[in-house]
């Protein structure tokens, strides 16, 4: 069951590609005509939405079959078809471009995700996503980094601390944030620190920070880091974190490395409607 927050965004997507109807459709195709079509791959990747588009396409018009063939979170293979539609020819097409944003841009957060998560197996790193999303998309981008096997980081400002540099500037020491910090939120939320070289990490851990953010630090620091800490806190790494650097980056100590291109530089995946009949 999708929360009333994406249906909302779903019926306001829908409400901005057909304001005032379907002027093409409506010209073009009586309104009794019936159509088959597919949700068809035409590249490989992870599925992340699919729930989603088949909302998108009840929620366009009824009656509207919707067979899922591939879920989300499974592989697919460019060829394969992700799902069987059927419905009114006009319902069909008003619904196919809304469909297809939420579709392909979820599935392309989910496959790079998988990738990321691939570059590091083997390491203990988990790889999280950031709060580095589309306004209003936060929920979904989210929900499709975990269907790439990524873990998801605060969901909002309201879920944990994190004192990074600029409330730093403004509140002093590391020191007086962490104490300030924790008398306002009690002991069960969790206090996590941004560090940018060892001495700042050290005096986050010796603050009681319940979790350090190593930002833009070189391998042969965090490792220096990793050692000191020796398992006390949970240490995260992020800036400047790419494929090619993130294997290196999970091999020096870290529990966890943040990936904010997740959800700010995924690629659309390419999905198409085709129709049948």
């Amino acid at each position: 069951m999708l929360s009333a927050e994406i249906e909302a965004l779903i019926d306001s997507a829908l409400r901005e590609d057909v304001p005032a109807g379907d002027v093409t459709s409506e010209s073009l195709i009586p309104s009794s005509s019936m159509s088959r079509a597919v949700l068809l791959a035409k590249e490989s990747g992870r599925l992340a939405g699919i729930e989603v588009a088949a909302r998108v396409f009840r929620k366009a018009g009824a009656p509207v079959s919707f067979v899922i063939r591939i879920p989300d979170g499974r592989d697919f293979r460019k060829g394969d078809v992700l799902a069987d539609v059927r419905g009114r020819s006009r319902v069909l097409l008003k619904a196919e471009r809304t469909a297809l944003n939420f579709l392909q841009r979820l599935s392309g957060i989910a496959t790079l995700t998988q990738a990321y998560v691939a570059a590091v197996r083997g390491t203990g790193a988990k790889i999280l996503d950031t709060r580095k999303t589309t306004p209003g998309w936060r929920a979904l981008e989210k929900y499709a980094v975990r269907m790439g096997g990524g873990e998801n980081h605060r969901l909002s400002l309201s879920d944990m601390a994190l004192i990074k540099d600029n409330h730093l500037q403004v509140a002093g020491g590391v020191a007086e944030a962490v104490r300030r910090v924790r008398r306002r939120i009690g002991p069960k939320m969790r206090i996590e620190v941004e560090a940018t070289n060892f001495a700042s990490a050290r005096e986050a851990v010796e603050a009681g920070a319940d979790m350090i953010l190593l930002d833009n630090m070189p391998p042969a620091a965090l490792r220096r880091v990793a050692s000191w800490v020796d398992g006390r806190v949970p240490l995260e790494a992020s800036g400047g974190v790419t494929l090619r650097r993130v294997r290196r980056i999970a091999a020096s100590g870290m529990d966890y490395i943040s990936v904010g291109a997740l959800t700010h530089s995924a690629p659309a995946i390419d999905i198409s409607l085709e129709f049948e009949s």
